[in-house]
């Protein structure tokens, strides 16, 4: 049966998640995981990516470098997935790995705009010996789509239910990923598969958290459940168009950063210093909750499920605040349909480097606005 490995660092940079996987049919095939490893990210690197969002001195050059030191990463992460399997590089038919985004603007400045994920693809083939897939998101992009959300695809093999022909089992669903940006997958019981980004998951909250705290991010959101969401605020943060344009749409950090939130802070402030900083955290909490829930209920109304994966599933304030805001939406975890939160995106990854392999497409353009299917991602061979 072919392995393939998946490889995702996301925009928390937290670190770099990587799984092994089988598939013992074809398409339609739900994957079998041998091995999955998590490994943090290094303070330095994690620090350069997050200032190579934003313009500054030496970019092409420090770029350049920070790629080379994730694809070390990387490769250290696939040797461990080896390891901890006992297969062997040989046996490993693709590695795909997303890289790190540090720009994502579609569509902007002469109509095509760009994406870009570092990585220094040649670098990883040459660690690891292994065949790697990477630059996902550039080809969709080209043919006029937003690059993202890449997952929607895999989310209907895995947790639709749905065949090669696309159809959907007796029940629809929707699958919630909140990573640093929350993205939103309907998978309906007729119709095309749908997603987009609905805005901040836990990028706001994680920044907050820091800066107050001196912690990454909000443990089981503790913080934000000591707090009360402050009204004004919250408005003022939803008055961000973003959230009333229509999909497909996506979006990161060139939007949601630390100069969007101090901005609401003085606005909602009026001039006077927010002080309870709990209130803070709950808004931000609460901001993500009202994201998904209104973008559930404008483009999802039919759907009564919501299975959720990344970090923002391991935080209970957030889980129950989704849940409130979507009262007659049964919340739950994607590991009560077999695969640990965690482990989603890079298992997606892998399956978009087996797409790639199969010459397969790997978009859908109701997701990202494409004008049409492509295949997805350049190669490196071992």
């Amino acid at each position: 049966m072919p392995l393939f490995a998946g490889l995702m660092s996301g925009t928390s940079l937290d670190g770099v998640d990587a799984v092994l996987a089988e598939w013992s049919g074809g398409q339609g095939a739900r994957p079998v995981e041998r091995a999955f490893v998590h490994l943090p990210m290094p303070p330095a690197l994690r620090g350069e990516l997050m200032q190579l969002n934003t313009e500054g001195p030496g970019e092409l050059h420090r770029a350049a470098l920070a790629a080379n030191a994730l694809a070390r990463l990387y490769a250290e992460a696939t040797g461990a997935l080896l390891a901890q399997s006992g297969v062997r590089a040989q046996e490993v038919r693709a590695l795909g790995a997303h890289g790190q985004t540090v720009r994502h603007r579609p569509g902007a400045f002469d109509g095509t705009g760009y994406t870009s994920q570092l990585l220094n693809g040649a670098l990883l083939a040459e660690r690891t010996g292994i065949d790697v897939v990477c630059d996902f998101r550039s080809r969709d992009v080209a043919a006029g789509g937003q690059g993202a959300p890449l997952v929607p695809a895999f989310h209907a093999e895995v947790f639709g239910g749905r065949g090669s022909d696309g159809t959907e089992g007796p029940e629809g669903v929707a699958v919630l990923n909140v990573g640093g940006i929350a993205n939103l997958t309907l998978l309906p019981a007729a119709g095309p598969v749908r997603g987009f980004d609905c805005g901040p998951g836990n990028m706001l909250m994680d920044l907050w958290c820091e800066r107050c705290t001196g912690h990454r991010f909000d443990a089981d959101g503790s913080f934000a459940a000591s707090g009360r969401v402050q009204p004004g605020l919250l408005q003022r943060c939803l008055d961000e168009p973003f959230f009333a344009r229509q999909p497909p749409k996506s979006t990161g950090r060139d939007l949601f950063d630390g100069g969007w939130l101090d901005a609401r802070l003085a606005a909602a402030s009026d001039g006077a210093a927010i002080v309870d900083r709990a209130d803070v955290m709950a808004t931000l909490a609460e901001l993500t909750a009202v994201a998904v829930s209104d973008a559930l209920a404008r483009h999802g109304a039919g759907l009564r499920r919501l299975l959720v994966c990344g970090g923002g599933a391991h935080n209970g304030h957030l889980m129950r605040r989704i849940a409130a805001r979507a009262p007659r939406v049964d919340v739950a975890s994607t590991a009560t349909r077999g695969i640990a939160p965690d482990h989603v995106e890079a298992l997606a990854f892998a399956w978009l480097a087996r797409a790639f392999s199969e010459r397969r497409t790997g978009n859908l353009p109701e997701a990202t606005g494409a004008t049409g299917p492509r295949l997805l991602g350049a190669l490196y061979p071992a």
